[in-house]
């Protein structure tokens, strides 16, 4: 039987959006050994743009990251297009990845980001990253004082409603499945203090015609017109690597993140987490900014051990 040959990295980095191509650059250039294990998942694709990014505002998610991946290569870094599915340790970590490779390394960061459940809505999907959004710091300005309509998940929706208010002054505020009464007081004054129209009643769907939202249709036949929908979107943060290491977690409003210090150290030894993988408002610069403060942390950090190995 034919031994499989296990690679050794000093650093292997588990996502290749933003945080991990950041934290890979500054490896990179610290001239460490470094691994990019990228699914080619990137939670941006239905975006043809991205703002708020300085000196990047308006460049296409996709340009951003072939950019990025460019960058890396210069400095002898390796990104493979594959699956982490399986991580252990013993002493350093063991990344198994979906094509039956596996791989060493001395240090982890799990850039893994979070993935957007819907609401299950007829046209929601179809058009989201088009006129159905989320945030309106990403896609505000481009929709600006356009006809809003802002489709409630939670309660918690209500604060969606009042910020996009920001940007348009015709807002309408669909509570679909929440109910009139989990608003509370403060939340209907704030609300007709903004001039948000409060709408109750299940949406049936979206209403499409020539490629363009026209309305909301709710489940009575009642049509409200509207030429783009925000709605938030249930976050699912994609930490099963995390978790088989037996990180410590805390709950948020936003799902379960882990337990990390100002550098994105986790309470595992050596693992850290960039991006939406340590929390849910992490933007494209955020992100970035989070995966070069791992990536330098981690350069200091080994190199003390290795120095320390030698007194």
């Amino acid at each position: 039987m034919t031994e499989k040959h296990t690679e050794s990295y000093e650093v292997v980095v588990v996502g290749g959006g933003a945080a991990g191509l950041s934290a890979a650059l500054v490896l990179g250039r610290a001239r460490r050994r470094t691994l990019v294990v990228d699914a080619g998942e990137p939670r941006n694709t239905p975006s043809a743009h991205m703002q708020g990014y300085l000196s990047r505002d308006g460049m296409s998610p996709a340009g951003f990251l072939a950019v990025g991946r460019e960058e890396i290569a210069r400095y002898g870094v390796e990104l493979v297009r594959d699956r982490a599915v399986d991580v252990t340790r013993d002493g350093d970590f063991t990344v198994a990845l979906a094509s039956g490779r596996s791989v060493r390394a001395r240090r982890l960061v799990v850039a893994t980001g979070l993935r957007d459940e819907l609401p299950d809505v007829p046209g929601v999907a179809e058009r989201f990253g088009n006129d159905v959004l989320h945030c309106p710091y990403c896609h505000g300005w481009e929709v600006r004082d356009q006809a809003f309509g802002v489709l409630a998940t939670t309660p918690l929706s209500v604060h969606q409603a009042l910020m996009v208010s920001q940007w348009s002054k015709d807002v309408t505020f669909f509570l679909h499945e929440v109910a009139e009464s989990d608003l509370s007081d403060d939340d209907l004054r704030r609300l007709a203090a903004a001039g948000v129209k409060v709408v109750p009643g299940e949406v049936a769907e979206l209403v499409i015609e020539d490629d363009r939202l026209r309305g909301v249709r709710l489940a009575d036949g009642t049509v409200h017109a509207r030429e783009v929908v925000f709605t938030a979107p249930r976050a699912l943060p994609q930490t099963g690597l995390l978790q088989k290491l037996g990180a410590d977690f805390q709950e948020t409003p936003f799902g379960a993140y882990p337990v990390v210090d100002p550098t994105g150290l986790t309470s595992v030894p050596g693992v850290w987490a960039a991006g939406n993988a340590m929390g849910f408002a992490e933007q494209v610069i955020n992100a970035a900014s989070g995966g070069y403060r791992a990536g330098a942390f981690i350069n200091g950090e080994l190199l003390m051990t290795d120095l320390d190995a030698t007194l």
